[in-house]
């Protein structure tokens, strides 16, 4: 698997309409983009109100909380921008209209955010299938499930499993030498 460094966006919460629709951007010019149509950044990990406009035409797009999120202490590993926005489909239309236009980005593809966090090692692959199944989960049980598989639970598992193995596997040597 190779690391891709394009700067990638999508809507990373639910379809729309929604009360709230979270568009995130993600790698090394995500932060410059999101200074393009929020002005100023907020410090790192900070909420703030923004006037989000077009970086062509300056019209408002919309007013939205922004954060900021610098690599690598991010969930891709990467510079990372969210923009928490009010969810009808033409605010979402609209800022995303604005990056397309921006050199460097694209839209990203379905499970890329994942993938990209996968790659950094900011999660493993159970933690990304865990993720996958609490996203899609109904009922009380599964999302019990898996949120033991995004809080590493099955990792840890397999790590001991694998620890009595290699012993194993040691003494099974020593008795054959």
């Amino acid at each position: 698997m190779t690391a891709d460094t394009s700067t990638i966006f999508a809507v990373a919460s639910g379809a729309p309409p929604a009360a709230i629709a979270i568009m995130r951007i993600s790698g090394p010019e995500a932060l410059a983009a999101g200074s393009l149509i929020a002005g100023t950044l907020p410090l790192a990990r900070q909420a703030a109100l923004r006037s989000l406009r077009h970086p062509l035409s300056g019209l408002l797009l919309d007013r939205a909380i922004v954060i900021a999120f610098p690599g690598p202490a991010s969930a891709t590993g990467e510079d990372m921008v969210e923009f928490h926005l009010h969810g009808g489909r033409a605010v979402i239309a609209a800022v995303a209209d604005a990056l397309q236009g921006m050199e460097g980005l694209r839209p990203a593809v379905a499970g890329e955010f994942t993938r990209r966090a996968l790659i950094a090692g900011r999660i493993d692959l159970a933690g990304a299938e865990g993720l996958g199944d609490l996203l899609m989960a109904e009922t009380e049980g599964q999302r019990r499930a898996a949120m033991a598989a995004v809080e590493g639970v099955v990792s840890r598992a397999v790590a001991g499993w694998s620890s009595r193995l290699v012993m194993i596997s040691a003494q099974v040597e020593s008795i054959l030498d």
